[in-house]
């Protein structure tokens, strides 16, 4: 397991895990988090092209099962706010409250659906007034299984020339185990139908919890990451925190079965929750790749989002822009190998591309940088 050490700089994780996949050290990989969140409803097969053409590397696709077993792609098994179900009369009956993880959810869950029946459905934007681009592609499209999505991967790749791959993520694998939907043979199948199978392929394994990916590494060659948050723990391990697994002990155990670490974004970058202003303060001041001000970008946001390296072509117009970071942000850099000088930026992971960052409405509307294009730059790091 390849994790940097200062408090948790483990963004460049999944890259040293990957030589054969990675090009120049000095590009780490692109991972398109949901696909262009931000400017495609998330999940879809329009959101992971747009991404791909993008400048991703992998595209991450959250995987939940339906009645008859088939794996879909969604942020989570409740689908009222990610589809358009409400508004189908013949599934009114479907909706109930359920425990998850020791929450109490209600809507309609995936579980209860067989993959024909959700086929009928829509995918929409989960946050439409943040996001009103991206909610103008509502109901375009339906949920893709994870094979579609594997085909697009395939697809592209044949056709760009350069490997995509895929980067999965077992949701709640032990709350579909009690209902008698496991996870983790089904995701086997799914690799070994698809030759990823194998600590060469183009894919990560991830999971917020220990018992299914001690499990899939038992089953599986795939590299394998283990996710924390700042909060909380595993949900199969009740008497275990996440602070107890990123300790140096905590650490040593999670190399024992997993290839690299995911950790929750203010982990790693200073926020206005968890650093001085003096590091939060961009240099150059007269930067125009952020204001010199105390506030922190990205803000801080709730739930276990990760943290992952990106990369970008360094701009000779915009060299010296940098925007300041943590000793561990630093050094997770300095563990990617890119060049020193060169400009770095901190924004969130939707809506970038090999060249530019895009920042809109969405930023403005979650209280970071204004609207416009951050410069192109050698090492970013990206936030989903």
């Amino acid at each position: 397991m390849t994790v940097t050490r200062r408090t948790l700089a483990a963004a460049a994780a999944a890259l040293a895990a990957l030589p054969a996949l990675a090009a120049p050290k000095t590009r780490p990989l692109i991972i398109a988090h949901r696909g262009a969140s931000g400017e495609r409803p998330e999940h879809t097969l329009m959101g992971y092209r747009l991404a791909i053409a993008e400048g991703a590397d992998f595209i991450e696709p959250d995987l939940v099962p339906t009645k008859d077993g088939h794996l879909v792609v969604r942020h989570e098994n409740e689908i009222g706010g990610t589809t358009d179900v409400a508004r189908h009369a013949e599934f009114a009956g479907r909706k109930t409250t359920k425990t998850i993880d020791g929450q109490q959810i209600t809507g309609w869950f995936t579980e209860d659906f067989t993959l024909a029946e959700l086929k009928t459905l829509r995918a929409r934007e989960r946050l439409p007034q943040l996001r009103p681009g991206s909610a103008a592609y509502d109901g375009r499209e339906p949920i893709p299984t994870f094979q579609e999505m594997v085909d697009l991967a395939k697809s592209e790749t044949r056709r760009l020339g350069r490997p995509i791959g895929v980067y999965p993520e077992m949701k709640h694998p032990t709350y579909f185990a009690s209902v008698g939907l496991p996870l983790e043979h089904r995701l086997l199948a799914a690799l070994k139908a698809n030759d990823l199978d194998s600590k060469g392929a183009p894919v990560f394994v991830q999971c917020f919890e220990v018992g299914a990916l001690k499990t899939f590494r038992t089953l599986s060659k795939a590299r394998l990451i283990q996710l924390v948050s700042r909060e909380g723990g595993p949900a199969d391990l009740p008497t275990v925190t996440y602070a107890q697994m990123t300790t140096p002990a905590g650490l040593k155990a999670v190399a024992a079965y997993a290839d690299g670490l995911g950790p929750e974004y203010p982990m790693v970058i200073p926020t206005a929750a968890t650093s001085p202003a003096s590091t939060r303060r961009c240099s150059p001041p007269a930067s125009t790749a952020c204001s010199a001000t105390s506030r922190a970008w990205p803000p801080p946001r709730a739930g276990p989002e990760r943290l992952h390296a990106a990369s970008r072509r360094p701009s000779s117009a915009n060299a010296g822009v940098r925007t300041a970071s943590s000793a561990a942000l630093s050094e997770a850099l300095a563990s990617i190998n890119c060049p020193a000088g060169s400009p770095t930026v901190i924004a969130p992971a939707r809506s970038f591309s090999r060249t530019s960052a895009r920042l809109g409405a969405e930023r403005s509307a979650m209280g970071g940088a204004p609207g416009g294009r951050l410069p192109a730059t050698c090492s970013s790091i990206m936030v989903a």
